[in-house]
């Protein structure tokens, strides 16, 4: 039989099918989602060019939201930097399970290289330097404490060679510097791969390490 338009049978025919009811997100995934959002905006952008209202348009909220949340872009920021921070200080502690020196060496600058090969937005969000943080939430806090860790590891070679184990903290800053920086010079190209560049980077600081003169003074003067 045909339906006749107009027909009830024809308007029960025309209605579309309901769509499913929306799944509300509970407060720990909204948060969740907004830390990620914004981490990725502040990865491209920077803090100073990153708007709540962009971090609510990609999150499909309203700025509220976000603000009950987070109380503004400054407390989005800090959380952000400070999961980055741990993330990336648990790596490399546990990382470092190596008994020889030079090994742990190996072990911290790979750990460093794979994060920025596995985490680029946290590492982008590390290295942009914001007005807002204090030193102990940026990347050169993070630096600071793994090289720390490894002052340790210098301080009982230093000691076993007969050097000043005071100067063990300038070495492993300078150590941990080389690799840090090499590591954002590798964000950017990529290549060599990740092994080789911590091969390299050992090479240059545990040869040089070998034949450390015990009391340097200047070329000239």
């Amino acid at each position: 039989m045909t339906d006749v338009p107009g027909s009830d049978r024809a308007r029960r025919r025309a209605v579309p099918a309901a769509k499913p009811p929306r799944v509300r997100m509970s407060a720990t995934q909204r948060r969740e989602q907004l830390i990620l959002i914004a981490r990725q905006i502040f990865a491209e952008r920077g803090f100073d060019a990153t708007s709540i209202e962009e971090v609510a348009a990609r999150a499909k909220v309203s700025k509220p939201v976000v603000y009950e949340h987070f109380g503004g872009k400054e407390g989005l920021y800090a959380v952000v930097v400070d999961r980055e921070v741990r993330s990336l200080l648990d790596r490399i502690t546990t990382a470092l399970t190596a008994g020889h020196p030079r090994e742990l060496l190996e072990q911290a600058a790979l750990t460093l290289l794979t994060y920025i090969e596995e985490e680029t937005s946290g590492f982008r969000v590390l290295v942009r330097e914001s007005p807002l943080m204090s030193a102990t939430g940026n990347f050169s806090s993070v630096m600071n404490d793994v090289a720390h860790q490894v002052e340790h590891i210098l301080g009982a070679e230093f000691h076993s060679r007969g050097y000043d184990p005071k100067l063990a903290e300038l070495y492993s800053q300078a150590l941990v510097g080389m690799v840090a920086l090499a590591g954002r010079w590798w964000l950017e190209v990529r290549k060599p791969r990740k092994e080789t560049v911590a091969a390299h980077l050992v090479n240059l600081a545990w040869n040089g390490l070998s034949h450390l003169e015990s009391k340097p003074g200047p070329l000239s003067g």
